[in-house]
């Protein structure tokens, strides 16, 4: 057996922002996941707002992540066969907020993240720095208490990425939202209020 994560011990203040840095293959990406309980640890607890997601069953945390967890990636991974409203509009109908009311929010999320006059574009005409706005008014459109982001100026060149950043923070910060990312970028890093290394499956401080 792989050991990817030793002895992890990680309390995250409710409204911060941390970045975990690390090399490919470290586990950064296996560390959102447990977060987010889409993987389950051998052992160890993850609570979250105080909800310890290892007791949940399994149609439980997937509930949990779509109410309380947003999501923010690398390659966006936006659907390319719905319009850039309808792609944030998800999350809402997922969690059964529908009609006007999901029009309306994923509208003004829009507006926030400077694309309200893209609603109806398809995706794939958007620029990427435009699509990971879209993916970032996507992971907070239903007010999460837990934003995750892996990578998410890994597709970016650097212009954009300064102007990808920030806003993140700003949007996140604005909600009172706890915001973990992976990254390999020092600029991301920097932004964070916490900086983290994760090496041979445990977390060291980034000075």
């Amino acid at each position: 057996m792989h050991r990817v994560l030793d002895a992890v011990d990680l309390e995250v203040r409710t409204g911060s922002a941390v970045a975990i840095t690390g090399r490919s293959g470290s586990g950064k990406s296996t560390l959102l996941n447990l977060l987010s309980g889409i993987d389950f640890p051998d052992s160890g607890t993850i609570e979250l707002d105080g909800r310890e997601i290892g007791s949940l069953r399994e149609p439980e945390r997937t509930e949990f992540r779509r109410l309380h967890v947003g999501f923010v990636y690398q390659f966006f991974n936006l659907v390319p066969t719905l319009c850039v409203e309808e792609n944030v509009r998800l999350p809402l109908e997922l969690n059964g907020v529908r009609g006007a009311q999901a029009r309306r929010r994923s509208a003004a999320m829009l507006a926030r993240v400077g694309l309200g006059d893209r609603l109806q574009s398809a995706v794939d005409t958007l620029s990427g720095g435009e699509q990971q706005r879209v993916a970032i008014a996507r992971a907070l459109v239903h007010e999460p208490s837990l934003v995750l982001a892996d990578e998410p100026t890994g597709n970016l060149d650097e212009a954009t990425a300064g102007e990808v950043v920030p806003l993140l923070r700003s949007l996140v910060s604005a909600r009172g939202a706890t915001l973990m990312m992976v990254t390999h970028d020092r600029a991301l890093a920097a932004a964070a209020d916490r900086a983290l290394e994760l090496r041979e499956g445990r977390l060291y401080p980034v000075s």
